[in-house]
């Protein structure tokens, strides 16, 4: 957040006139009040000198007094006293109605500002988003906001107070004009108070509101990332980071509240300075003959008044610095521009029929060069298109374009030969279905959560949008059904099961352009197929962008667009792509080829065999004997047949660098991977061996899959025999239950 000093805050007032607007006659009831609550005020303690004066003293009561009441002394009692009483229930009635008006004008125009703000967060860019902190985020639209209304209702009370001050400045002046001229000693000392706060304290404020939201930012934080703390037993560090920087804000606290009292306790005593004055010279008139009792004790009372305001607008300035802070806060966030804006004059679409055209399409995220370098094709309506391409490639930015999450920085795209610049924002996205690879769900019911494919929907239509996507029947089996509701971000429900529940809002949708973001990436095979039975169906008709890490999912699609370093650099059918020795090919290969077998350290039988296989080729080990040498030697001998399938495309000529006789088992070619990989003189060499060692990657995280999938299928007490072992092993059974 950017700092301002305390006269640049001020200029954000005028902003707060268009919120007002709305509340013409509230406002307008706000100070009719407290010009009535004023006139009462200055009305107090003229009963009182009456009393004393006229009821209990030998004085002559005021004209209007005498012709109403006449001048008998009880009559001018209960009067007085009746008086009194009357002005001070009036005085209370009015600050009843007064919090009444403020409290109403106050929250509508908070809530018209909250909405403002969320309104425009939704409208900035997913970059400002990427950039910012939640927290900070959540305070600016959920707390700071509260500030308009709290400077708007706190204006009244300090046109009241002026208009006080002037009022009983002026009927002191015209009962002892000395006096008075005493009692305004103080005034310089508040003026000096005021700009003393606001170059002191002010900056103060700002940064302890910027530690406040480094605080909130953790809370939530932590709280959206508490399986990965809890998965890593970081509790107590997380704790420690929050109260650690929960103390630097406590402290900075402190220390403004303290200037803060400072700053009320100056003010306070030049008031009660100037009180004593006006008692000594007051006093002093008194004993001259130029003063009654009765004046001097409507003088004190007046000038106490006058104080009183004086205390009342140092404190008002003080919290409307505050107030102040927190909605240029605010206003800094309505001030962000968003990067994606609607045309001027928009076009709506009622319904595409599906085609996409990219012309010379880059872009790049802020502080990145060419994430997309010039990317061109087209999509019929209908087709199914996959996206693959090595992690980073820019897959998902392609699609992020397509949906206007950013816009490109060169070329377009259309839908239907309309570039999208021009449709409207709404018109566009209800174009397109979105399945993501993580599937997000809000905390609400499964009904609500498919309804928000389409807020009309009937409840028959989210039933077979359900069975559509194959989530009927585990729906059902609920015990609340489709009225079951989630935890936050779908939290009680299983991946495939969110899924599924995903898959069910894009059927409700229906938009005729259909994007899958690796959507079965994070679930098991099984679950795959179900979710993979149910996307055939949601593709039939539509335009289908689906982008792929697993090869073996896409092969039937219609075109399939390779993505590498953000550029385009092939497009075709699978089987066309496979006749060309490219990127596409090179992935499939890695994808299907035997992956490499283990092999213990210093063995040449692999780490699966059989223990009776291991047994026979286990060399005889003698102290310096012919079998310890062999045992060393293993090592650089035995090669299995996958690796060297893999590391064909990476071969230097024999008796090079990377030779076939230099690969000498899967660890060493994993190692030799890794060298030509970081091997800067062939870029084309380099890029191919980080896209082999991911897909190697890729694939033992497909076969733990399997054996997961094998060890549910397996009783647990299968005896002790392999299957029995096996599910001993991974799933935690006792010890006693395991064989060597």
């Amino acid at each position: 957040m950017k700092m301002k000093g305390a006269y640049q805050l001020w200029s954000a007032l005028p902003r707060v006139r268009p919120y007002m607007r709305p509340y013409r006659r509230l406002v307008a009831s706000s100070y009719v009040l407290t010009v009535l609550a004023t006139v009462v005020a200055l009305a107090v303690p003229w009963p009182l000198a009456v009393l004393i004066d006229s009821a209990l003293g030998s004085g002559t009561p005021p004209g209007i007094v005498r012709a109403v009441i006449g001048t008998d002394k009880v009559a001018l009692l209960v009067s007085m006293v009746g008086l009194s009483f009357l002005l001070t229930v009036t005085q209370n009635a009015l600050a009843v109605f007064t919090d009444y008006v403020n409290a109403k004008l106050e929250q509508r125009m908070v809530l018209d500002l909250r909405a403002d703000l969320f309104a425009h967060a939704q409208r900035l860019s997913l970059t400002f988003h990427d950039a910012s902190r939640t927290g900070e985020m959540m305070s600016r639209i959920n707390y700071q906001a509260s500030s308009i209304g709290a400077i708007t209702v706190a204006f009244p009370p300090l046109v009241e107070s002026v208009l006080t001050v002037v009022g009983m400045l002026v009927i002191a002046l015209l009962i002892d004009w000395q006096v008075a001229l005493v009692s305004l000693c103080v005034v310089p000392v508040l003026w000096y108070s005021f700009g003393l706060y606001g170059t002191r304290i002010v900056p103060r404020l700002q940064r302890v509101q910027a530690l406040e939201w480094q605080s909130l930012s953790i809370v939530h934080e932590s709280m959206a990332m508490l399986r990965v703390i809890v998965a890593f037993g970081r509790e107590k560090h997380e704790h420690t980071r929050f109260r650690d920087q929960g103390l630097v804000a406590v402290d900075e606290r402190v220390k403004l509240t303290v200037r803060q009292t400072g700053f009320s306790l100056a003010v306070s005593t030049a008031t009660a300075a100037g009180t004593a004055l006006v008692f000594l010279f007051g006093a002093y008139h008194v004993m001259q003959g130029q003063l009654s009792g009765g004046s001097l004790l409507i003088l004190l009372s007046y000038i106490s008044a006058v104080y009183k305001p004086l205390e009342a607008i140092s404190g008002t300035v003080g919290s409307l610095h505050e107030q102040l802070v927190a909605l240029n806060a605010s206003f800094e966030l309505l001030d962000k521009e968003p990067e994606v804006v609607e045309h001027d004059d928009p076009v709506e679409l009622d319904r595409a029929r599906g085609a996409v055209t990219f012309e010379d399409v880059s872009f790049n995220y802020t502080g990145r060069v060419a994430t997309l370098s010039d990317i061109s094709f087209e999509a019929a309506p209908g087709q199914r298109v996959a996206v693959v391409g090595p992690t980073g490639a820019g897959k998902t930015t392609l699609i992020s374009v397509l949906i206007r999450y950013y816009d490109p920085k060169q070329g377009r795209v259309l839908i239907d030969g309309i570039d999208t610049k021009r449709l409207s924002l709404a018109s566009l996205r209800s174009q397109i279905s979105v399945v993501l690879q993580e599937p997000l769900l809000f905390s609400a019911s499964i009904a609500d959560n498919i309804r928000y494919g389409r807020l009309d929907a009937s409840m028959d239509e989210i039933v077979e949008a359900a069975r559509a996507a194959n989530a009927h029947d585990f729906i059902s089996a609920l015990p609340k059904g489709y009225d079951t509701e989630l935890g936050e971000r779908g939290a009680t429900l299983s991946g495939g099961e969110r899924q599924r529940i995903s898959v069910a809002r894009a059927f409700l949708k229906d938009a005729p352009i259909l994007v899958l973001d690796e959507p079965t990436s994070s679930i098991d095979s099984r679950t795959e197929r179900v979710i993979l039975d149910a996307l055939e169906d949601l593709m039939i008709g539509r335009t289908s962008f689906v982008i792929a890490h697993r090869l073996s999912t896409i092969s039937e699609v219609d075109k399939i667009l390779v993505i590498s370093d953000g550029r385009l650099v092939e497009q075709g059918t699978h089987d066309e792509l496979l006749t060309h020795a490219g990127t596409y090919r090179q992935l499939y290969e890695a994808q299907n080829r035997p992956r490499p077998r283990r092999f213990e350290r210093g063995s040449s039988v692999p780490l699966d065999a059989g223990r009776e296989t291991r047994e026979e080729h286990e060399p005889e080990l003698e102290p310096n004997g012919e079998g310890q040498r062999a045992a060393e030697h293993s090592n650089g001998v035995n090669v299995d047949e996958a690796a060297q399938n893999l590391a064909e495309p990476f071969q230097a000529p024999s008796g090079g660098a990377g030779s076939r006789e230099s690969i000498s088992s899967p660890t060493g070619f994993i190692d030799f991977l890794a060298r030509v990989a970081s091997d800067s003189s062939d870029p084309e060499r380099a890029r191919r061996a980080t896209v082999t060692l991911g897909l190697l990657a890729d694939e033992e995280r497909r076969e733990l899959e399997a054996v997961e999938a094998l060890v549910a299928d397996v009783p647990a007490d299968a005896g002790h025999g392999d299957h029995g072992l096996l599910h001993d092993e991974l799933s935690g059974e006792p010890a006693e239950r395991r064989t060597t």
